[in-house]
């Protein structure tokens, strides 16, 4: 697939070079450092489109004949976000949270285009069956999900022996809301099939 710009993907995430690779996106990577701080009465949505916009504003010199992408991928659960454990009892902490429970799971992107931003963000409810501790403690010490929010990847083992109904886009959990990346996308750029 070929694009009238080039587009570059701000993020180390493996799962969103994957994604969009396999979107038959060809891309660069480009990571340069951002603090993720979160505003304060903020909904969901604006907090997680929030730290993707901070993240493409690290690319003005970029803007002109690339198109950015950054994103960011929130769970929230009773109202919490729930951020990537800091250890294995805070990653069990967040798995019992959303065992037997429904959560969202939130991605905001912005698109940096001769120095507009394009933000919108994607919400998928996602529902796990009960869990039990042994399968929670066997995820957590095989996979170690301390790079992954909501302590969980839903493309790994916990995804599939745990969750038990998704409401919204699959590929959102993963990180990148894919079917809406590529009607942005469209909108600002020629996509030849």
């Amino acid at each position: 697939m070929k694009t009238s710009h080039k587009l570059i993907l701000a993020s180390q995430s493996p799962r969103r070079q994957q994604l969009l690779r396999e979107m038959g996106f060809t891309f660069e990577v480009v990571v340069r450092p951002s603090e993720e701080i979160v505003p304060e009465n903020l909904s969901p949505q604006e907090v997680a489109i929030s730290i993707a916009k901070t993240k493409a504003e690290k690319y003005p010199d970029l803007s002109w004949d690339h198109i950015v992408i950054t994103a960011d991928t929130i769970v929230v659960f009773e109202g919490e976000i729930l951020g990537k454990p800091t250890s294995r009892q805070d990653a069990l902490r967040m798995l019992r949270n959303l065992s037997g429970v429904t959560h969202s799971v939130i991605s905001g992107v912005t698109l940096l285009h001769k120095e507009k931003f394009y933000c919108f963000a994607e919400e998928t409810k996602v529902t796990f069956r009960p869990l039990t501790e042994p399968e929670m403690g066997y995820y957590t010490d095989r996979y170690q999900p301390y790079d992954k929010a909501g302590a969980y990847g839903i493309q790994e083992w916990i995804g599939m022996i745990g969750v038990s109904a998704i409401e919204g886009d699959f590929y959102n959990v993963m990180g990148l809301p894919a079917g809406k990346l590529y009607t942005h996308l469209k909108q600002l750029t020629q996509i030849e099939l």
